[in-house]
């Protein structure tokens, strides 16, 4: 038996190889609610409360890790909140919004990057979103049924934000984003095309579409140098085209380098700094208005979150190990906590 079908085997009888199956198929999801008229509705049906009914704005999500929603585009969009134990009703607290990647989910990205540990040390809220069909659309050419459907995932972050700005205190000048892998992409999107948060962390990614006329936005950009999936070099990587045509699957992006660069001089920086601490190689410029653009990379690690504690599921499917040598979320929430916007 190959090693191919032996993971497989495995897979199946722990009951994973069964969901990443359904998170991959190219069935559209079911068909968006409608009212008395038989047209969509577009009505937000609030986030569940503790006890599976939908909340209502202004109704705060319980302490703890729960599963909450919205009506956006007339589906119900899932995602994991962990709010701390304790934390202030009334003090506005920042958030970070976590996107997982392709074939993940937010339960995925709750257990394996360990932001919960931080925002209970910090005190900070954390968003997991949920694509549709495991992929986020980023653009008509990527990722998967989302962009084969027209998914606007841009505007359901951005309405989830909006969302829990209407029933948690948050401080407007300390919303987060980070990303990883398609998750990462999704990132840059958002901040080609919104202003909404005050830094970015995108990890094992790259840019994909036009970005025009972007917001100055503090940019952390961390990347291994035996990435095959999202080469550090650019061109495509090794599932670029994966699908053969059944579902857009493009991911050909700049050289790393060139695109924090790209940043550097949308943000108006300084000249970078380098540091070199054995394998990890950061670049720092800081920019007007206390912001900042920084690449971390690591030489020889592959397509991973640092530092993450990867499930079994990953580890069956042969994905490249979390390097140990730098902890991104850490490094992530350091970034984020120098770089508020600032009025």
């Amino acid at each position: 038996m190959s090693q191919y079908r032996r993971r497989l085997a495995i897979l199946v009888t722990m009951g994973v190889l069964g969901t990443l199956i359904a998170g991959c198929t190219s069935e559209p999801d079911a068909a968006p609610p409608t009212d008395s008229s038989g047209e969509p509705s577009s009505t937000d049906g609030g986030s569940p409360g503790p006890d599976g009914v939908p909340g209502q704005p202004g109704t705060p999500p319980p302490s703890g890790s729960s599963e909450q929603s919205i009506t956006f585009d007339g589906y119900e969009r899932t995602y994991r909140l962990y709010r701390p134990e304790g934390l202030a009703e009334t003090e506005p607290v920042p958030l970070v919004v976590m996107l997982h990647g392709l074939l993940g989910s937010g339960k995925q990205a709750e257990s394996w990057y360990g932001w919960n540990a931080v925002a209970d040390r910090e005190g900070f809220v954390v968003a997991y979103p949920d694509s549709r069909n495991r992929a986020w659309a980023v653009t008509e050419d990527c990722c998967g049924a989302s962009a084969r459907d027209g998914v606007d995932d841009v505007g359901f972050v951005a309405a989830l934000v909006e969302s829990l700005g209407q029933r948690l205190s948050l401080d407007p000048d300390r919303l987060y984003l980070a990303g990883v892998s398609n998750g990462g992409m999704l990132a840059y999107r958002l901040a080609c095309d919104t202003a909404i948060f005050a830094a970015v962390t995108a990890v094992a990614t790259t840019m994909l579409g036009d970005c025009p006329a972007p917001e100055p936005i503090s940019l952390l950009h961390v990347h291994g140098t035996a990435d095959e999936t999202i080469p550090y070099g650019g061109g495509p990587g090794r599932r670029d085209g994966a699908s053969r045509g059944r579902l857009p699957d493009k991911t050909d992006g700049p050289a790393v380098p060139d695109l924090v660069q790209r940043w550097q001089r949308i943000d108006e920086c300084a000249a970078a700094r380098t540091t070199v601490d054995g394998t990890v190689t950061t670049s720092a410029a800081d920019c007007p208005a206390g912001r900042a653009v920084t690449l971390i990379t690591i030489d020889g690690a592959g397509h991973q979150w640092p530092g993450s504690e990867m499930g079994p599921a990953g580890r069956l499917l042969g994905l490249d190990a979390p390097a140990t040598e730098l902890d991104a979320t850490t490094t992530s929430w350091r970034f984020f906590t120098a770089h508020p916007k600032l009025s």
